[in-house]
């Protein structure tokens, strides 16, 4: 199979907050190319791209679903991600490796809370993007307040190729506003205005005749979609199949083909990986540069392995044909790479953007089952799982026999439930959530560890740490010089700090902090590399016990939107939940109000939001960040394995797991 020119290829990626008709989207997509003969339903279960038995019964996505459809000469591979926050792990990944997007939204809901996340992910990482007004058939819908909404909330620089039809009473169709019958009006002057902004001869030229020749404005569309320096917004009815030729032309025209190298070095990344009962682990992989073909040996550059491949597929929904070929710009599913896990190289890392990181699991949850029979099934479940989702982030607590799972939410957790009956014939569930807290160092210390018995064993660490800026994470460095303490000896000290902080004071991952290596020994006889594995965490744990720590906790921040009657009632208990937020702001008979939240007290709040506006009020959250807990608040969980600040109880526990015994 000859490789298809990139020029005509896209990967567009299409995301909505949730409910906002996106699945559906793509179903009249795929029907109206001719990619499918029948029109699925979310409803029915029976849509192309929902093809997991709990999506077909909940009617929600829970996977990023692949599949690809030809249009006037251009394949376009579409992937089809979640819209509920519960799976942003799933858009993230997503967003890695699309050169442009579609965004569902609602003319009825608006701008949604998953819809803002999305946006500045895709401002981020400047991927050029289409804004598509979905049900416009629907009762209480309103094109032009969500174009308002749009240009408030997402960008300035929204600006309308489409005038819908007829939306006063029943939604007929759209009209482009490119056309030479289009008569003149609001949606044609702002794509006018919005266009001439863009170069001061031509915005004078538009001052002075008052508008422009639709021919240019057609010219110059294209290459300002494709800077990201415009964001058409087109207008639909999907679920009966309206504004979708038009939506699909737009894709094509607009939405840029994949830059690559295909002359150049193989490069690119996995980013999803699946297990298929006859083929087993099967990587989805993005490819930057050069070519990857049935039975070549590949460089996985992240784990420094090569791995065979023995089967190349293009994944259509729940089909799949063996195409033998994988080119610099292209998408598709590799067999045979059995260790390859998400976010892995593949190849060199040249032409590979770097990740967007949007999903932060906030709660953690403990794994129970029926039987102890059950207990390792349960165990190799959980962990194919975590290789699908690796922000699951499995904790197996081998002495205590326990499972942990970190979750973004309820709907996760149910939907996980299902997986395991369903998936693996496996009947465990999951005790009540709590709060993932982390820590900070409370000042500035040193730590220090001279590990030197028992023999043969010799590495003497001292650590400086200080606190850092909130949301910096780890910051590492060593002013040691190489004749004291050998690089080899350097680099596996700087392996072990991040694991050695996974754990602090009160069980918590220790983030927010400057540690730097300020001495270092090692002897030229007794001293083997693993030496310093063992030190780092006992040098790390003396000095957290000696500047002490900080208990921080995960935040909201929220936006309100709700009857200004119910104000009074909802701030009391915003104060109750330790909610922070601005003076209310009254527009009409409807209050605003913007501020934080703890996660911590604020778990229940969504649910009981509905009661306290009588289902009149509007609760958009996003994570905002761990701020410092106030002195009251204690948060500790019990710690994985031997403490290193009981420095002789696990020198022999780790001397025992390094002899094998």
């Amino acid at each position: 199979m000859e490789p298809v020119n990139p020029e005509h290829i896209r990967n567009i990626g299409i995301f909505a907050h949730v409910d906002a008709g996106k699945t559906t989207t793509t179903e009249q997509i795929l029907f109206r190319s001719g990619r499918i003969r029948a029109l699925g339903s979310v409803d029915a279960g029976t849509a192309q791209t929902d093809f997991l038995e709990v999506e077909r019964s909940r009617g929600i996505s829970v996977r990023a679903a692949a599949t690809r459809f030809e249009w006037e000469g251009v394949t376009v591979n579409l992937v089809d991600t979640p819209g509920h926050v519960d799976f942003l792990s799933e858009v993230e990944r997503s967003l890695r490796v699309m050169d442009g997007a579609v965004l569902v939204i609602s003319a009825v809901e608006g701008v949604q809370a998953q819809t803002e996340v999305i946006w500045h992910a895709l401002r981020e990482r400047r991927i050029p993007a289409l804004l598509y007004v979905n049900k416009l058939d629907r009762i209480g819908a309103d094109p032009l307040g969500t174009l308002r909404q749009i240009k408030r909330l997402l960008s300035d620089n929204a600006v309308p190729v489409q005038a819908p039809i007829g939306v006063e009473d029943s939604f007929e169709g759209t009209v482009s506003l490119l056309d030479e019958n289009c008569g003149d009006g609001p949606f044609l002057r702002l794509l006018e205005e919005t266009i001439a902004e863009r170069d001061e001869a031509l915005l004078l030229r538009y001052l002075e005749s008052g508008s422009l020749p639709k021919e240019e404005l057609a010219g110059l569309l294209a290459p300002l979609t494709r800077s990201a320096a415009l964001y058409p917004v087109l207008f639909g009815a999907s679920n009966k199949g309206l504004g979708i030729e038009p939506l699909m032309q737009a894709m094509v025209s607009l939405l840029p083909p994949p830059a690559s190298a295909s002359g150049g070095p193989v490069s690119g990344v996995v980013f999803r990986i699946e297990r298929d009962p006859v083929m087993g682990r099967i990587a989805y992989v993005r490819l930057y540069g050069g070519a990857i073909r049935n039975r070549d040996s590949v460089r996985n550059d992240t784990q420094g392995i090569e791995e065979k491949v023995t089967q190349i597929r293009k994944i259509d929904g729940q089909k799949a044909e063996d195409v033998g070929l994988l080119a610099a710009g292209d998408i598709a599913a590799v067999c045979g790479w059995n260790q390859a896990r998400i976010g892995d190289i593949i190849g060199c890392a040249d032409f590979v953007p770097v990740e967007t990181r949007l999903a932060v699991p906030l709660l953690t949850v403990q794994v129970r089952w029926r039987s102890e029979g059950e207990y390792p099934a349960v165990v190799a479940a959980l962990q194919e799982l975590a290789d699908e989702d690796p922000l699951l982030d499995l904790q197996w607590l081998q002495e205590q026999r326990e499972l942990h799972l970190k979750v973004m939410g309820p709907i996760q957790i149910e939907v996980l439930t299902h997986v395991l009956k369903e998936r693996y014939g496996l009947d465990a569930d999951f005790g009540q959530p709590s709060v993932i807290y982390k820590e900070t160092p409370a000042q500035a210390g040193e730590g220090y560890v001279a590990y030197l018995m028992p023999k043969p064993c010799w590495a003497i660490l001292r650590f400086h740490i200080e606190p850092g800026e909130r949301g910096s994470g780890l910051v590492y460095r060593s002013v040691v010089r190489p004749e004291r303490l050998l690089d080899s000896y350097q680099n596996e000290v700087a392996r072990r700090v991040p694991e050695a902080l996974l754990q602090g004071l009160f069980g918590w991952e220790v983030t927010d902090l400057k540690v730097t290596l300020v001495e270092g020994e090692h002897h030229v006889w007794h001293t083997h590399p693993l030496d310093f594995a063992v030190a780092t965490p006992m040098g790390m744990m003396d000095g957290l016990s000696r500047v002490g720590v900080k208990l921080l906790e995960p935040m909201l921040s929220f936006r309100i939107s709700a009857p200004e009657e119910t104000g009074g009632k909802l701030m009391n208990e915003l104060v109750l939940m330790r909610g922070q937020f601005d003076a209310p702001v009254v527009k009409g008979e409807r209050m605003e109000l913007e501020g934080t939240l703890p996660v911590a007290t604020s778990l229940d709040f969504p649910a009981r939001f509905g009661s306290l506006t009588k289902g009149r009020g509007v609760l958009a959250t996003f994570f905002a960040g761990y701020r410092e807990c106030p002195p009251d608040v204690h948060a500790e969980r019990a710690r994985r394995g031997v403490n290193p600040l009981d420095q002789a109880k696990y020198i022999l526990s780790v001397r025992k797991a390094l002899s094998g015994s």
